[in-house]
């Protein structure tokens, strides 16, 4: 029951908040909310059963738990008005059957807002239907909030990943490499920020996005990522973060089709995400990409991806930005109908121009596989010299295991450290292959 529990709040908590936020405008009230309905559902779910909309109870229940805040603190005088406009939407007194009509339809009217634009502000110059949809989504909203130009960028990273992939403030320091507590002085500022400067709950109009579509970009890559490659767990990806990052990117690609940026996230997205069903096999193992069944890769997605690429680069006169760089490497690895006619000096030169313009740890690691399938694994190691960090040292043990040099290819992937289950039998496995070879050239 409290996996069930969790699991809800998992996939739909962060749409709830965004929803919350909308209603009462103020980010600390609706995760305080948010928390204490969450509470209410780990006391009442064991005992009344799993309601059978989870997601609408959790919505109501959070209304209501604002209120009770609301009413609690009364330190302004325009809470109590909050307060009454909140009241209309859940009565106190109501009856179960009521409690559960007013649900349903309250997540029956956001899902019709969503798709048609019903109730909600509209951007300005968005004509069409999959603009005013985008408009309306309360989790754009939310990103667009975070992103505003008034917070700084460590601030925005920080704000995002709390409210959008609901990390700690201990899992968001270990991210951007500081402390638990400045993460927290951090957030709280910016929650404080938000609401003194009355940053509006919206899509902003078409001459104010320029200044934060970079930003509602990488949050929204970074949404991906984070579910992609998660920093724990059971499995190598969470598909739930991973939706709903795709989710983003179509909603605000359908916002702004014109701009090149994010249709080239939503490209890199869709040709990442197309690979997904062949990384692991039947059995929950990893499957390395050498070894992947490309037959199980999403061929319309990736066909949609490499078309969302081309018409990225034309609008961008083929001046490539970093997203475009990496949809193009993706496709490269798309394209190829088997991994040993992969074309790998295509994918060197673009890393070579995506480390140009924007280098990385995770982009020299790549470019340095990609090199050691060119010129082999000793130029791979040779770039490598320098980088540390737990997947450089699974890296460098394979490149070793090719140069057939197995005690050190022991030596650094015991240095590795797996971040899911999956990734550490996988390890462990290599562990035991290195070692049968190390045995059988002694005895040779």
């Amino acid at each position: 029951m409290y996996d069930e529990v969790a699991d809800t709040v998992r996939i739909e908590g962060t749409r709830i908040l965004a929803t919350l936020i909308r209603t009462v405008g103020d980010v600390q009230l609706a995760e305080d909310a948010v928390q204490e309905a969450t509470l209410a559902a780990l006391n009442a779910w064991p005992v009344t059963g799993v309601p059978p909309e989870p997601r609408a109870w959790l919505t109501v229940t959070a209304r209501r738990k604002a209120i009770d805040i609301i009413r609690r603190e009364q330190a302004r005088a325009d809470k109590e008005r909050q307060s009454s406009e909140l009241l209309e939407q859940t009565r106190a007194d109501a009856s179960p059957e009521t409690w559960w009509a007013e649900a349903r339809a309250a997540i029956v009217k956001e899902t019709r807002a969503e798709a048609t634009g019903v109730d909600g502000p509209r951007v300005d110059g968005a004509g069409s239907d999959g603009a005013a949809q985008a408009a309306d989504d309360d989790l754009l909203r939310l990103v667009f909030t975070c992103c505003h130009p008034t917070l700084s960028p460590p601030t925005r990273v920080a704000l995002a990943l709390r409210t959008l992939c609901g990390l700690s403030p201990a899992a968001i320091a270990a991210v951007m490499l500081t402390t638990e507590a400045a993460t927290a002085k951090r957030l709280t500022r910016a929650r404080q920020k938000i609401a003194a400067a009355n940053i509006p709950y919206r899509v902003p109009p078409a001459t104010e996005l320029a200044d934060r579509l970079p930003a509602v970009c990488a949050v929204i890559h970074s949404l991906y990522t984070s579910g992609h490659a998660p920093a724990a767990g059971e499995t190598p990806y969470d598909v739930d973060l991973c939706t709903e990052a795709i989710r983003l990117a179509e909603l605000l690609h359908g916002l702004l089709p014109e701009q090149p940026m994010p249709t080239a996230v939503l490209a890199l997205l869709l040709l990442t995400e197309a690979r997904r069903p062949a990384r692991l096999d039947p059995e929950g193992e990893v499957v390395t990409l050498d070894q992947q069944d490309r037959t199980l890769w999403d061929a319309a997605a990736i066909k949609r991806g490499i078309t969302l690429l081309n018409d990225s680069l034309e609008r961008s006169d083929r001046q490539a930005d970093p997203y475009q760089l990496q949809a193009a490497i993706a496709a490269e690895h798309a394209r190829a109908p088997a991994y040993s006619i992969t074309d790998w000096r295509e994918i060197v030169r673009l890393y070579e121009l995506l480390l140009s313009v924007a280098p990385t740890p995770a982009a020299e690691l790549a470019h340095a596989v990609a090199i050691a399938e060119v010129d082999g694994p000793q130029a791979g190691l040779t770039l490598l010299k320098q980088q540390t960090g737990s997947r450089t040292h699974a890296v460098r043990a394979e490149l070793l295991a090719r140069l057939h040099r197995y005690p050190e290819a022991i030596d650094e992937l015991s240095q590795a450290e797996p971040a899911t289950t999956a990734e550490r039998r996988h390890h462990e496995r290599r562990l035991e292959e290195f070692s049968r070879r190390s045995s059988s050239r002694d005895r040779c």
